[in-house]
């Protein structure tokens, strides 16, 4: 067919390409970087949208207390509870600086706190029955929200993904202050897991290597900023927020997820996690 073409049309100083098949051929390049600069804008459109996000995350941090102590007894949870108070489909975020506190509920309040600062800036709208299911009551782990998020393993990590609320990885490199990290302390996932929920700030070089610098509520002190070297991490995950308004999704998601309810009973590894995890 092309030679066919080419038989007809050639002759010399002239196009190889009819004149049909020249506009097509142009047609098509002018479509195709189109597409490639539309492309490219939305990828910059998301990473400065994912960017703001995570700027509020730590406008959030920043109003939260400082100190208490570290401590998951009782007591500390029903603080918790009560320092999340949702009252005429609102949350008020008021957590006492002399209040015990522990480090899944200290990121939970950040990101509740978030979710809030985008409503009152009229960028997100959520409905009373998702708003209602991010409420603190005695979930166990894997059941809502607040259930997912304070389980073993990868609990904020496997909301993301299951929800599609931003991206989970595992590279420092990509990490930027304001995305939320699951530190793992050692290899074990679930039973027998020792991790750390955080929020990611930033790295640090320092004369004996590097550090990674993060906020959590944290042992003994509580509410605070924290570094260690990167080299006492065996893994973490970051989860960037980026589509808040697919929290709407939990209405429609089982009411256990039942990897997380698992990991108080069972081990899990690394591998399953990431895969459960999106990555």
């Amino acid at each position: 067919m092309i030679s066919a073409i080419r038989d007809r049309h050639y002759k010399r100083g002239q196009s190889l390409l009819p004149d049909d098949v020249s506009v097509c051929y142009l047609s098509a390049v002018k479509k195709l970087g189109v597409s490639v600069v539309t492309a490219l804008l939305g990828l910059t459109v998301q990473i400065s949208f994912a960017g703001d996000y995570n700027t509020l995350v730590l406008d959030q941090i920043k109003q939260m207390p400082q100190g208490g102590r570290y401590s998951v007894s009782h007591f500390a949870k029903i603080r918790l509870q009560s320092s999340a108070h949702f009252e005429s489909g609102k949350f008020f975020i008021l957590p006492s600086a002399a209040s015990p506190s522990f480090c899944s509920g200290a990121t939970y309040l950040v990101f509740i706190r978030t979710i809030e600062a985008l409503r009152a800036r009229g960028e997100l709208r959520l409905d009373y029955s998702t708003l209602e299911r991010l409420i603190i009551r005695d979930q166990r782990d894997g059941e809502g929200i607040w259930g997912r998020w304070n389980a073993n393993g990868p609990g904020t990590a496997r909301l993301f993904h299951e929800l599609q609320l931003g991206q989970n990885f595992d590279n420092f490199d990509q990490a930027k202050p304001g995305d939320f990290m699951k530190i793992f302390w050692s290899r074990q996932v679930g039973r027998n897991e020792h991790g750390h929920s955080t929020i990611f700030l930033g790295m640090e070089n320092r004369a004996d290597g590097q550090y990674v610098r993060y906020w959590s509520s944290n042992i003994p002190s509580g509410y605070g900023e924290k570094s260690v070297p990167r080299s006492k991490i065996a893994y973490a995950i970051f989860s960037r927020l980026q589509t808040p308004a697919n929290l709407a999704r939990i209405n429609s998601a089982p009411y256990v997820d039942t990897y997380l309810a698992s990991l108080l009973r069972t081990r899990s590894s690394i591998l399953e996690a990431n895969a459960k995890c999106g990555l």
